[in-house]
């Protein structure tokens, strides 16, 4: 039983599964948000992705174990109650980090194609070849885990300068409103001058026409006695 490839490969789920269980326990020391938080907790769902992947590949290795190497009904039974409960810790981990929407991709987007073209080429593997094709897996998904994580700082920089943005024609329109209700108040202070100064002046106004009309009937009879003496 030792050197069974199923019991290998659940063995090191089940290692896989102690290591998330723990990372998992380490969040409660780390800030509730920040860089490191957010480093943490990707890391710890990669591992949920790998570990499912584990799980899926043992089920498809674990349905055709029977025409592979001789094994009893019990013996089946066994394996399988232990892939049962390791797959329930699985996802109760993943829902405590906030991954349920995986768990229930199928339910939402329906069955995923890929996931069915892998478990038929995995099914004509033996062992050896499973364990290998398992490993390829989980490089490409580490590899769209990382593509994903550059996409998510990029998106959150873009996010943080349109914030700044904001911020900055917020303050802008702010000062602009300050500046044109100082001079709406200007404006209504000098119609409020004008109107005092034109009640005061209109009882004056005709003989002030007149005077001025006077001045200029003076200045024009000064100019032609000027001109023609």
């Amino acid at each position: 039983m030792a050197s069974d490839p199923w019991l290998r490969e659940f063995n090191e789920a089940s290692k896989l599964s102690e290591e998330v269980k723990g990372m998992i326990s380490a969040r409660s020391s780390l800030p509730p948000s920040g860089p490191e938080t957010q480093r943490h907790l990707s890391a710890a769902r990669r591992k949920i992705t790998i570990l499912r992947t584990k799980l899926e590949t043992l089920q498809s290795l674990l349905s055709t174990l029977p025409s592979k190497q001789p094994i009893t009904g019990k013996e089946m039974n066994r394996r399988q109650d232990l892939l049962t409960n390791l797959s329930s810790k699985t996802n109760q981990m993943a829902t405590s980090l906030n991954m349920s929407g995986f768990a229930n991709r199928d339910s939402l987007l329906g069955p995923d194609k890929k996931s069915e073209e892998v478990m038929n080429k995995a099914s004509a593997l033996d062992n050896q070849g499973l364990v290998g094709f398992q490993r390829q897996i989980i490089k490409e998904q580490d590899e769209d885990f990382e593509k994903l994580e550059e996409t998510v700082i990029s998106t959150k920089h873009i996010a943080l300068a349109v914030n700044e943005e904001l911020g900055l024609q917020t303050r802008l329109l702010d000062s602009m409103d300050q500046h044109v209700d100082s001079t709406n108040s200007r404006l209504q202070m000098v119609q409020k001058r004008l109107a005092i100064l034109n009640k005061r002046t209109k009882g004056g106004c005709s003989c002030m026409i007149l005077l001025i009309l006077a001045f200029v009937a003076l200045i024009v009879v000064a100019w032609l006695l000027v001109k023609y003496l």
